[in-house]
C-alpha cells in the first residue's frame, strides 16, 4: 500500500513516558515536521512499576500539547501495531540515543513491518539530550531531586 499525497500521515509514538522528558518532547517536535499528526501512545505494562499513574501521565502530556491540534495522547494495552492500526497510523516514531537502542529498535521495527506492514522511522536523539532517560528521571524523583531541567517547561509533576 503506497500512501498518496491526500492521505494523512499519522505516526504513533509509543512508550511508557514515566515521566515524559524533554527528549520525548524533542522527538514529537521533530516528528511533526515529517508527519501530519502524532499520537503519543502510553502503553500499559502491568509488569512495570510506574512512578506516575496512567491517568496522571495522560493528563500531564495532554496539558502539554493542549494547544497543538496535531498531537493526541491515548493509552493502550495491546500490541503496538494493533493500536497503530486502530488509530489509523501507518508509521511508528522511535528515538535512538545509542547503539544499544538501535539494536533493540531495529529488531522490533523489522518484526512490526513483517507482521503488519507498518513502517518505523527513527530519529536520533539530539546530542545535548542523549543522557536523559525516564528511568534516570524517575530515580531522581524518588529521592526528591529537582528534575525541572529534564522535563518540558510548563509540565506539572504534582
Amino acid at each position: 500500500m503506497n500512501p498518496t499525497t491526500s492521505e494523512k500521515r499519522t505516526a504513533l509514538f509509543p512508550g511508557t513516558f514515566d515521566p515524559f522528558t524533554i527528549g520525548h518532547e524533542s522527538l514529537v517536535r521533530r516528528g511533526l515536521s515529517l508527519m501530519d499528526e502524532i499520537v503519543i501512545a502510553i502503553g500499559v505494562n502491568e509488569s512495570k512499576k510506574s512512578y506516575f499513574t496512567l491517568e496522571k501521565r495522560l493528563d500531564m502530556i495532554r496539558k502539554l500539547y493542549k494547544d497543538e491540534p496535531r498531537v493526541t495522547v491515548e493509552s493502550y494495552d495491546s500490541l503496538t501495531i494493533d493500536f497503530a492500526k486502530k488509530m489509523g497510523a501507518r508509521y511508528i516514531l522511535r528515538g535512538i540515543r545509542s547503539v544499544v537502542d538501535f539494536e533493540y529498535e531495529k529488531t522490533i521495527a523489522d518484526m512490526n513491518r513483517t507482521i503488519s506492514g507498518i513502517e518505523t522511522f527513527v530519529l536520533f536523539t539530539e546530542p545535548a539530550l542523549t543522557h536523559i532517560s525516564s528511568t534516570q528521571v524517575r530515580e531522581l524523583l524518588r529521592y526528591g531531586s529537582d528534575v525541572s531541567s529534564f522535563i518540558p517547561k510548563g509540565m506539572e509533576l504534582q
